[in-house]
């Protein structure tokens, strides 16, 4: 007998399965939670399960199916009283000793989509072998006898979180003016709240319930926070900030520069949080003072790293490998160039909650375009591109296997130094800057990313790199 059609429409990619409403229906999700009570069954894990969901329409009652599924196989089920964050659900786990959490969300993708993600124990992102385990479980509901059934309980997730933060963050920001766009996501009420009970003077933007997203997607690109880079700049503010539709990712906009970009956010707060500032305990949190980022992420994190003697761990694109590498080696950080950051003591995944918290406790202290300031003065300036190349999915490992073969002494005027495979192909050119070429996890395409000290080299290295991969695909 062939698989179920419906099994075979449910794909888990870099970060849970995600899809239109038309495709993400009620009977599927159901085999996605009969998927993880039998995986976790065979684990022999005992402990109760968290279901949380973000501000989409549909979420809540998703998770309510879900949350029947897994208390008929057995399972206490805890659900948070509200839409809540990512991360909110993803402490609750590592905190309570959970056997997991299933999250309700389709992140920063418009409203006609949902998703739903599989936290394990711990509260770090699923690892593939971890989702492909749950993928070969895809099934029907499967109910024990109902004198076995699991409760199901709904408790408030975000007071607990709000005090471990507080515990966590030296944060005493007493009247300090931040501007916060929810973009309508679960952030609203939430991130927002948490600064000003931290003491901050919040103006809030788009915190407002609206599963709709104002009509758009809850993404917290520049083309998307006008308002708040506008209200930032008009105002005493010392610093903006937003939040994706589930607040796992964090923006931040400053006076001077507007959106910032996230490379430069990373490299300035790892700076200070190496030099012990924003943490109530620094040393229980600068565990080695590594610092771990993916591999299109700017190398300006290495030069913070390597001027106070840290090592820097370089992954494959995807939070899951960030967190992997973060608890391999101890971290105090890690990072990635889409916006998702997070502390290995508090959490191994991403945060746009506490990061939002670490945000203004370092702004706080000094503002973040003198902190930029004086890291390009230091390490020289830094440019980011990135272009595509069409590609069929059968080409995408053909073209990498070919670049070692194609590739030049020197690129774009440079000699080549080095070349990493973590995920793709990427070249360091004796000049400090690097090209890299990798297949994207969504698209029939490559992805051809380039960074050097100019926005003209930049745009010479991606020439090159189009050059390089196109007449092998």
């Amino acid at each position: 007998m062939g698989r179920d059609a419906d099994a075979e429409a449910i794909a888990f990619g870099t970060d849970g399965w995600r899809a239109t409403l038309d495709e993400f229906t009620a009977e599927r999700v159901r085999m996605v939670g009969q998927a993880v009570a039998s995986y976790l069954r065979d684990e022999g894990a005992t402990a109760p399960v968290a279901v949380g969901y973000d501000a989409r329409e549909t979420s809540r009652g998703f998770a309510e199916e879900l949350a029947r599924v897994l208390a008929a196989n057995g399972f206490d089920v805890v659900v948070p009283e509200r839409d809540v964050p990512t991360p909110v659900v993803g402490w609750t786990v590592r905190d309570r000793d959970l056997a997991g959490a299933l999250m309700l969300t389709a992140s920063h993708n418009p409203p006609e989509y949902n998703g739903v993600k599989f936290i394990p124990a711990g509260g770090a992102p699923a690892l593939p072998d971890v989702t492909d385990d749950v993928v070969e479980r895809l099934a029907r509901p499967d109910p024990l006898d109902e004198s076995e059934w699991g409760t199901v309980t709904e408790e408030d997730m975000v007071e607990p979180f709000f005090e471990h933060a507080m515990e966590t963050v030296a944060a005493d920001l007493d009247g300090v003016p931040v501007v916060y766009d929810a973009m309508h996501g679960s952030g609203r009420g939430v991130t927002d709240a948490l600064l000003a009970r931290a003491g901050a003077d919040v103006e809030r933007l788009r915190c407002r319930e609206d599963s709709t997203f104002g009509g758009s997607s809850p993404e917290p690109t520049a083309e998307h926070l006008g308002a708040l880079a506008e209200r930032v700049a008009a105002s005493d503010a010392v610093l903006g900030l937003a939040n994706d539709g589930d607040a796992d990712r964090l923006t931040v906009v400053t006076p001077e520069r507007g959106v910032l970009d996230p490379n430069l956010f990373f490299a300035a707060t790892y700076d200070a949080l190496l030099a012990g500032e924003a943490l109530r305990d620094p040393a229980s949190f600068t565990r080695s003072g590594d610092v771990v980022r993916t591999v299109s992420t700017s190398s300006i994190v290495d030069r913070v790293a390597e001027a106070d003697g840290r090592s820097v761990h370089e992954t494959a694109v995807g939070f899951k490998w960030v967190a992997e590498a973060m608890g391999e080696h101890d971290a105090l950080m890690g990072g990635e160039e889409s916006g998702g950051f997070g502390l290995t003591s508090h959490l191994r995944n991403k945060d746009g909650v506490l990061l939002a918290l670490v945000a203004v406790a370092v702004a706080a202290r000094q503002p973040y375009d003198d902190r930029v300031d004086e890291l390009l003065a230091e390490y020289g300036e830094i440019h980011q591109d990135r272009v595509s190349v069409d590609c069929p999915e059968e080409r995408k490992e053909p073209v990498l296997d070919a670049l070692e073969g194609a590739l030049p002494e020197s690129l774009a005027g440079a000699a080549v130094e080095s070349v990493s495979t973590v995920d793709g192909f990427k070249v360091f050119l004796d000049d400090g800057s690097w090209l890299l070429v990798r297949p994207s996890g969504t698209e029939p395409k490559l992805r051809v990313y380039a960074e050097a000290g100019s926005t003209d080299r930049v745009e010479e290295l991606l020439a090159a790199g189009r050059d390089l991969a196109e007449p092998l695909v």
